[in-house]
């Protein structure tokens, strides 16, 4: 295990540096229909992970973020200099000496999704030093995460689709969510077999990842909540058409949430979306800063009396959004799923709609299977 169950015993606890950061990234083919998975604006064949190690007082933090390999590059220069040497038991001091060492080099985007990775890895680290779970190290307001199943890709054939939402409620999964509007005339059928599928009782969501315009948007809003009592749309138009989101939120079914901010980077990114133009905030740990960013993000959500729902990577968002006073849940997201069962020991699964971090690991509870992930490595190597 990379961090042993008890607090460290030999050196003071006031005075750990950060002795090394390392980088690695795996790329894992996705499970799709021929090797391709489809949402609304996107097709992919692969999910890469970038993980971070960060070494101190004979203690190893993980921790990680999905985005192209080039992160990994980014981590390694202009970050892993800046942490080392560093106060292991401060990781948001470090958080922010990364962002002020990346001004020029771009903070939002791909600097911020490498920051969280390294981020997580010092809150980790911190956990594993103090041998406490990760979550109790925050100031937590929760012990459990409660989720809803996501995946259902738009070139799911009906049966995959319907097979893998049912299987979700089948496993006390209340609340599910397809991704839609790549052809849009192919929805209603969607819809309805995953209906079926799940029955009356669970909540439907679904996700357009941007792909309408607004009237287009208003149309399927109405549509989806009084055909298919769909209760979430995800991104209908873009994130960052706030006005359109605005519009949606004033204008659709009152029973229908609007909902987005995955691919808010910076706390500018989420400010506008709280002023009126989401009914829920998303917040994604692997790219808004870390941990230190999500605690961040979640006070200002609880500024503007807004639930902030946690945006995939659920081993690492299940500890960090213990942290977040207006939680309201974590996509449990397919790949990601994958990935980080095939990486990681310790991941998570579902209980009663809920991830529960377990109390008597320490950190994230994680360890890598460096034998299973040296297969997919496409960065760095194993010391």
């Amino acid at each position: 295990m990379a961090g042993s169950p008890g607090p460290l015993k030999d050196a003071p606890l006031k005075d750990v540096r950060v002795k090394d950061v390392r980088v690695h990234a795996f790329t894992v083919p996705t499970d799709g229909p021929d090797g391709v998975e489809e949402d609304g604006t996107l097709r992919w064949d692969s999910t890469t992970m970038v993980l971070v190690e960060a070494d101190a007082g004979g203690r190893t933090g993980i921790g990680y973020t999905y985005g192209d390999v080039s992160l990994a590059h980014f981590a390694e220069s202009k970050l892993a200099p800046v942490v080392r040497d560093r106060d292991a038991l401060a990781p948001a001091a470090a958080w922010h000496a990364m962002f002020a060492a990346i001004r020029n080099a771009g903070r939002p985007g791909p600097g911020a999704m490498a920051v969280s990775a390294v981020d997580a890895a010092l809150w980790d680290l911190k956990a594993r030093l103090l041998g406490l779970p990760l979550y109790r190290v925050l100031p937590a307001f929760h012990d459990e995460v409660p989720v809803y199943g996501s995946g259902g890709f738009t070139n799911y054939p009906l049966d995959r689709l319907a097979r893998q939402l049912g299987d979700w409620v089948e496993r006390g999964i209340g609340r599910v969510k397809l991704k839609t509007s790549r052809d849009p005339a192919r929805d209603p059928e969607r819809l309805t077999a995953v209906r079926a599928a799940i029955g009356p009782g669970a909540e439907l969501f679904a996700d357009a990842n941007g792909a309408l315009t607004r009237k287009d948007a208003l149309y399927w809003a109405h549509r989806m909540a009084d055909e298919w009592d769909v209760r979430w749309f995800e991104e209908p138009v873009s994130g960052d058409d706030l006005a359109g989101l605005r519009m949606l939120r004033d204008r659709g079914p009152g029973r229908l949430e609007i909902a987005a901010g995955e691919y808010g980077y910076v706390l500018g990114d989420f400010t506008g979306l709280l002023d009126g133009a989401v009914d829920c905030l998303q917040a994604d740990v692997t790219r808004c800063g870390g941990v230190t960013g999500v605690l961040q993000v979640a006070g200002l959500a609880a500024a503007h009396r807004v639930d902030l729902s946690a945006h995939c990577a659920p081993a690492l968002s299940a500890h960090a959004f213990c942290g977040v006073e207006r939680l309201r849940h974590l996509e449990y997201f397919h790949d990601h799923v994958r990935v980080e069962g095939i990486v990681f020991d310790g991941t998570l699964s579902p209980a009663g709609g809920a991830l529960r971090p377990a109390p008597d690991r320490p950190g994230l509870g994680l360890d890598v299977k460096w034998a299973d992930a040296e297969p997919y490595r496409v960065h760095g190597a194993r010391r």
